[in-house]
């Protein structure tokens, strides 16, 4: 198999595993923010649902954790691909957002 190919199945799956992450720390988030809301519309003292509270963000550090590993790991795939001599560059997702970095210094350049 061309080895484009393969490097491309294993992007795809690193791509839609960035995505998972960043989706799963958006829902605890938000999960997050309705606790806060429930426990203020039944005007619960802060101490109410204290522990579950701090369980979600215990849980939105370990997702935190777990991104900072695939972005780590998406970089090793990059350099990886380019020490087997894949030199086409993979199409990531068509939602992926620009780098803003990239923006900037282009904006910099043009004007």
């Amino acid at each position: 198999m061309e080895k484009a190919l393969v490097a491309q199945r294993v992007a795809n799956r690193l791509f839609a595993t960035e995505k998972a992450v960043d989706t799963a720390m958006a829902e605890a988030a938000s999960l997050m923010t309705t606790i806060a809301e429930a426990r203020t519309d039944l005007g619960l003292s802060a101490v109410v649902g204290n522990e579950a509270t701090a369980k979600v963000a215990q849980a939105i550090a370990t997702l935190a954790e777990a991104r900072r590993s695939v972005v780590a790991a998406h970089n090793d795939l990059a350099d990886l691909k380019l020490r087997v001599g894949i030199r086409t560059k993979l199409i990531g997702v068509v939602d992926k957002y620009p780098d803003v970095d990239q923006d900037r210094t282009a904006a910099r350049h043009a004007g």
